[in-house]
């Protein structure tokens, strides 16, 4: 029998499924990427608020970005009223470059808030990866995760195969069957809409007069006058949804509604 004699090895290392510990020293570190991804009106935007709050107080540096929030401005916005000032990011945005600009400045940079972030093009989350991976950056990314036609935005279908960890916002939203709402219905006069535009974001108002609920987001200089005054979205259950059915009373006021 052949005996092997090796001190700088470890026999178990071929077997293990990670590094010995003195390998594992010497990795270097990286930021991770997270997805928390729900239905409208469900709290995404809420608990990105928390998270930078929550790493702010612990004496993190970081950077809020946001892709058409629902205001029409640079900010991250909840629906209960918080808001905070956020960068934009544009279609042609390389976000490592604004990681850069923050560092010119004398900024340093821990993490990055990222709101809307199903709008953000698949190259944009491969650029969060990269900062995660070469910065040493944490990502958190909040959005929706399907379209009005349930099928996945780019930004999010690039995330769900890119992030290491994906959570769905735990906050429920009910159809108005009183069954879980999943999936987010664009609604013209009753009738639930199944082409168009993926990007169809409005300005936000009020559902109804003397409430704090507002409409979803999103800007499109095609549309017209008259479609902005008839388009709402509504989340509907599986059931609901694939039937197109929004309710008993139709022509009442949506739960959230384009300006």
């Amino acid at each position: 029998m052949t005996v092997l004699h090796d001190d700088d090895s470890d026999p178990t290392d071929a077997l293990s499924p990670v590094p010995a510990a003195a390998w594992r020293r010497d990795m270097p570190v990286t930021g991770r990427v997270k997805f928390c991804y729900g239905p409208m009106d469900c709290g995404k935007s809420t608990l990105a608020l928390q998270i930078d709050h929550n790493l702010a107080r612990q004496g993190r540096q970081g950077l809020l970005l946001v892709r058409h929030d629902r205001s029409g401005t640079a900010q991250i916005s909840s629906r209960i009223g918080i808001t905070r000032r956020a960068l934009e990011v544009e279609v042609d945005t390389d976000v490592r470059a604004l990681v850069r600009q923050a560092w010119e400045r004398g900024k340093h940079v821990d993490y990055l808030i990222v709101d809307e972030a199903q709008f953000l093009s698949s190259e944009q989350v491969e650029q969060l990866t990269d900062l995660a991976d070469e910065a040493c950056i944490d990502v958190y990314c909040f959005g929706i995760a399907t379209d009005f036609r349930s099928e996945l935005f780019a930004g999010a279908r690039r995330l769900f195969e890119l992030a290491d960890e994906l959570q769905p916002v735990q906050v429920e939203v009910l159809c108005w069957c009183g069954r879980p709402g999943r999936f987010n219905a664009r609604v013209r006069d009753g009738v639930v809409l199944r082409t168009g535009d993926t990007v169809y974001v409005a300005d936000t108002a009020p559902s109804t007069p003397g409430t704090g609920s507002v409409g979803e987001v999103n800007s499109d200089t095609t549309r017209s006058s008259t479609e902005t005054a008839t388009v709402r979205y509504q989340v509907l259950c599986r059931r609901h949804f694939r039937l197109g059915e929004v309710g008993p009373d139709a022509s009442g006021p949506g739960q959230l509604q384009l300006a």
